[in-house]
């Protein structure tokens, strides 16, 4: 499991202040983390100078960050081509505080951005300067991603949970030939997986999920989490913990992305989740592809 920052950073949900945010980082370092995921537009670099302060003691911990968000301008805007990638780079190196950023990749670009390839280049010239160790794409959806792969990317961040496994087995010939590292991320759907919403929830300003889902998709998404509650039995204890394992239960996944806001939120994931590795029963899991198909989802 790795701990990722997005939420944390108060971009996602709604502000997080920073002894809370140094907390949950600390805590994770203390309990035997050893993945941290942030980008470089996560509070506009904050997350990037408090990941790099505190895994300062940790060398055995691996940062990945993310970047090609030019948030100079208004809105902000996506920006790939070489000469904006080496001063993103530079920068993220000087607010982590590293010479080298263990794994950089390339936050959300599209499909023609990929094809281009300049992005690419830059990125392998920039790993042969020794300034990154691995490079790739998180991605928005398998055709960024498998253009990224054939492009040879060795890492690849895609969304990869119980209502949207898809994205994940579509790629997964790909990645295991290439050899990929994959990050997977929305392991609770924003929370949804959690189980724990009434059909009336309102989010607040400033929550990004208040856009996400309108009333009548919001109340469908509540009914088809219900229908994971079987998988809630013996030592799998809450849904959230069944959703995590389901991610975690996939030999090609490198490493599920959580994103706890509380230290109160990391210590119940971690004891619920357990130590594995049989995170679910085969028989549950084969379940699962049927349950979709019958809640009319693509698989």
């Amino acid at each position: 499991m790795a701990i990722g920052t997005w939420g944390l950073s108060g971009d996602a949900y709604g502000p997080v202040d920073e002894g809370t945010q140094e907390r949950v980082l600390r805590c994770a370092l203390e309990m035997g983390f050893t993945l941290v995921e942030t980008a470089d537009a996560y509070g506009a670099g904050r997350m990037e100078r408090l990941v790099g302060r505190l895994v300062a003691d940790y060398p055995e911990v691996v940062v990945v960050t993310k970047g090609g968000t030019d948030r100079t301008t208004v809105p902000a805007r996506k920006r790939f081509d070489a000469p904006y990638l080496r001063e993103s780079v530079e920068r993220s190196l000087r607010r982590l505080g590293t010479r080298r950023i263990d794994v950089y990749l390339l936050h959300n670009p599209s499909e023609s951005a990929i094809e281009l390839g300049e992005a690419f280049d830059a990125l392998r010239q920039l790993k042969q300067e020794g300034k990154i160790g691995y490079w790739g794409v998180s991605a928005g959806g398998p055709p960024v991603g498998r253009a990224a792969l054939r492009r040879g990317a060795e890492v690849i961040e895609l969304a990869y949970n119980l209502l949207h496994p898809f994205e994940v087995h579509r790629l997964a010939g790909e990645i295991i030939v290439g050899g990929a590292g994959l990050l997977a991320r929305s392991t609770l759907a924003h929370g949804l997986l959690a189980g724990a919403w009434p059909r009336d929830r309102a989010f607040a300003s400033g929550d990004h999920r208040a856009d996400r889902w309108n009333k009548p998709e919001f109340e469908r998404r509540v009914e088809q989490v219900d229908s994971f509650r079987f998988l809630v039995r013996g030592d799998v204890e809450t849904l959230r913990a069944a959703a995590v394992r389901f991610v975690l239960a996939n030999s090609i996944v490198s490493s599920a992305v959580l994103g706890p806001r509380t230290v109160e939120q990391l210590e119940e994931l971690v004891r619920e989740v357990g130590m594995g590795p049989m995170y679910l029963r085969d028989a549950d899991l084969a379940q699962i592809p049927r349950l979709l198909e019958q809640m009319g989802m693509e698989t």
